[in-house]
């Protein structure tokens, strides 16, 4: 199965296990950066050069050998499940990407049609019931995770655990997992466990946000969206999420972690 979701530099200072919806693009820009001096013109997510991913064939065998060898820094970044659940429903589900189209074509048409979720008109910029919509979303990805159906779960709202284990039951090892609410820090640790081309200043970075924008603007604070049965169903589908990497299930509205992650329980739990 390989390393998929998986980048690493050219000079092979750093190896990074991608999570959607977890600051990649900017982790994926500060990559390219602390390699060539220069920040890659465009989305991070488009290159095939400069940055090695495990997408490109050419990339492939180099990564393995070094995952195998655990010859690099390795990391990955994590999220609340509630804001990450959020962001890809108004990204991905209200928005308009950046190739002027839906997200997946004749998704939105069907859960249109499946589970009664407005989104906001033709360009997202209508105004409609966000949580109604939202809360029928997360059926619909409870289904998709639970049941694959109707389709088998999108990348952007899979558990984060499910992306975290593929690298580890293949053989990979993780030095660092932070968290995206304390970015600079947790970024900050691995930049110093690094030997890079190029220092990278966090404090002159910015954010590489490449959802914003392309949807409708969340009108209300998070806990608003989770009710009782809506927290039912996120410990249905993230109870891991929760568990290994120490958000508050009990309280949507606190998007902190409650401790550090212990990534001994990490590697133990998802390297079966």
């Amino acid at each position: 199965m390989g390393f998929p979701g998986t980048w690493m530099t050219e000079s092979e200072s750093v190896v990074y296990r991608v999570v959607p919806k977890c600051a990649c693009s900017t982790i994926g820009q500060i990559m390219f950066y602390s390699d060539h001096g220069t920040f890659f013109d465009g989305d991070i997510h488009d290159s095939t050069s400069g940055l090695h991913k495990w997408s490109q064939p050419q990339s492939q065998p180099l990564i393995e050998a070094n995952v195998k060898n655990h010859g690099s820094v390795t990391f990955t970044c994590v999220r609340n499940p509630y804001t990450r659940i959020l962001s890809s429903f108004f990204d991905k589900i209200c928005g308009i990407q950046r190739n002027g189209r839906r997200y997946r074509g004749n998704l939105v048409p069907l859960l249109t049609q499946k589970y009664g979720i407005e989104v906001g008109g033709p360009d997202g910029t209508e105004d409609f019931d966000q949580i109604k919509s939202f809360r029928r979303f997360l059926l619909f990805a409870r289904d998709t995770i639970r049941f694959k159906k109707p389709m088998e779960p999108d990348i952007h709202w899979s558990a984060m655990s499910g992306h975290i284990a593929t690298f580890i039951v293949n053989g990979g090892r993780y030095d660092q997992i932070f968290f995206t609410e304390k970015f600079n820090e947790g970024m900050q640790n691995v930049l110093d466990a690094m030997d890079a081309p190029h220092e990278v200043d966090l404090k002159t970075i910015p954010r590489f946000n490449e959802s914003e924008g392309h949807g409708p603007k969340r009108a209300h604070p998070v806990e608003d969206y989770f009710d009782d049965l809506s927290m039912h169903i996120m410990w249905e589908i993230y109870k891991k999420d929760f568990q290994l990497f120490k958000y508050d299930f009990d309280n949507p509205g606190n998007k902190l972690p409650k401790a550090e992650v212990d990534i001994r329980e990490v590697h133990r739990r998802l390297g079966d």
